[in-house]
Parts: structure tokens; C-alpha cells; sequence
């Protein structure tokens, strides 16, 4: 059933995710840049160099614009994609358990494995966590397109109903952007057709969304924001998801 939900924060299925920290200090910039621009060169290399004809391409260049990040940035991400030697990396999934048992999934870009996993495994038994196996931590989510929209570019009523006519499942607003979810090999074709009433977005991915979140007190809430801030900040990594409540 297709519903809209009330104006909250519930519908956010990440964690902070790199795209929407516009508010991080001036000193932060350089680290979110380095992921997008990481992520804008694999799209590259995996595909066509024209966005156009590259829908990962086109949803990091969009991600990086939302960031602010510069022309002159994107444009040295593409370039970067046509020599091996610098866009060398591996996508890898991480899966586990952290603190107070909050499911969580890790998706990184390395140029070495073995560095990365054991920094992860570190940051894991550091804050009281144990990182699984594949697929250890996957069953609490559902993997399904997510394109987000900020609120101030078009109201509610008229967002929920481009999403309807888009083929998208679901609609959820708040006060900082409209979240619309569909599934995930439905996701570039929902877009096309949103596209033609909507020029600007904040992010087009596919996510894990978490079933079920887990409530935590305002302590025991900030220990878990610490653990989860401590794994997005580590450079290889682009994305973190939980099954954490988020508490405004």
C-alpha cells in the first residue's frame, strides 16, 4: 500500500549518510569530498564517463552537487576513472552487530582489504561490537531504491503525487527532504519519470533499509551515535546503515 508518512525523522534508513552532512564543520569537507570523489571514479570506470548514459555516474555527480563540492572536483573524479593506478578499488560489504546489539551495515571502497576489514573488526571490539559474516546482519533490512528530495524545493502533497505517478511504493516527508522508496531495479526508471517534474535531488541510491528499529535511551542512544560516527569517518568507508531510532 502506498501511504505517506508524518513529518519525522523515521524514514532516514542510515546513518548521516555522506550526502546529506551539510552541516559539518569547514574541516570535515575535505574528508566527504574524498568519498564522493571516490565514488564519483568507480561510477565512472564501471561505466560511461557521460552521466547520461551512466546512472551511478549521474546520481554521484548529483550527490557531490548537493554537497557543494566543485565543478573542478567532479571533473578530476571522472578523469581520475581512465587511469587504473588510481581507481583501483573494491567494493566490499561489512555486516555485524555494535553496541547494545543495533544491526549495522558497512559499504566501503578500498584499494586494500585487508587493511580495511581490520580496521573495521577494530572499531567493532572497540565500542563494545562484534563484526559477522555476510550476511550475519542483512536479514533486518530490506534492499530497495531510495531517492531523496529536499523539502524546500517542493511541497508534500505535490511530492507524494509525483512519486505515485513515478511507479514509486512509498512516500515519506519531513521537514528537510521528501524520501520515496521503490524497488531497487525499479529505482533509474521511477527517476526518469520524476526527473521531468523535478530538476535537483539529493541522492539516488540503493539502501538498506532497516524492518524494525531499535529504541535506546538518550545515553545509551549517544554511545551508539559515537560508534556509528567512528565507522562513517574512517576514509574508506562511503556508507553506514542501522537499525537505530534516531532521537532529534
Amino acid at each position: 500500500m502506498f501511504y505517506k508518512a508524518q513529518f519525522n525523522m523515521a524514514g532516514h534508513s542510515h546513518w548521516a549518510g555522506i550526502k546529506h552532512k551539510k552541516g559539518r564543520a569547514d574541516k570535515e569537507r575535505s574528508k566527504i569530498f574524498s568519498k564522493l570523489s571516490r565514488e564519483i571514479t568507480v561510477a565512472a570506470k564501471l561505466g560511461d564517463k557521460d552521466p547520461d548514459m551512466n546512472h551511478r555516474l549521474r546520481s554521484a555527480i548529483q550527490a557531490a552537487r548537493s554537497a557543494n563540492m566543485p565543478k573542478d572536483n567532479i571533473d578530476r573524479a571522472i578523469d581520475k576513472s581512465k587511469f587504473n593506478d588510481q581507481s583501483n578499488f573494491d567494493e566490499i560489504r561489512y555486516e555485524g552487530f555494535g553496541i547494545y546489539k543495533i544491526a549495522v551495515i558497512i559499504e566501503a571502497l578500498t584499494d586494500n582489504k585487508n587493511r580495511t576489514a581490520s580496521k573495521i573488526r577494530e572499531i567493532f571490539q572497540k565500542n563494545g561490537g562484534n563484526l559477522g559474516t555476510l550476511g550475519s546482519a542483512a536479514h533486518n533490512f530490506k534492499h530497495l531504491g531510495i531517492i531523496r528530495v529536499d523539502a524546500e524545493q517542493i511541497d508534500p502533497d505535490t511530492m507524494l503525487e509525483i512519486a505515485i505517478n513515478s511507479g514509486a511504493d512509498e512516500c515519506f516527508s519531513n521537514k528537510s527532504y521528501h524520501e520515496i522508496h521503490c524497488n531497487k531495479e525499479n529505482i533509474y526508471d521511477v527517476k526518469k519519470i520524476m526527473e521531468k517534474k523535478i530538476n535537483n535531488f539529493l541522492s539516488t541510491n540503493i539502501e538498506w533499509h532497516p524492518f524494525n528499529k531499535v529504541n535506546l535511551n538518550k545515553e545509551q542512544f549517544n554511545e551508539a551515535k559515537k560508534f556509528l560516527e567512528t565507522l562513517e569517518d574512517h576514509d574508506d568507508v562511503q556508507k553506514v546503515y542501522s537499525n537505530l531510532e534516531m532521537i532529534e
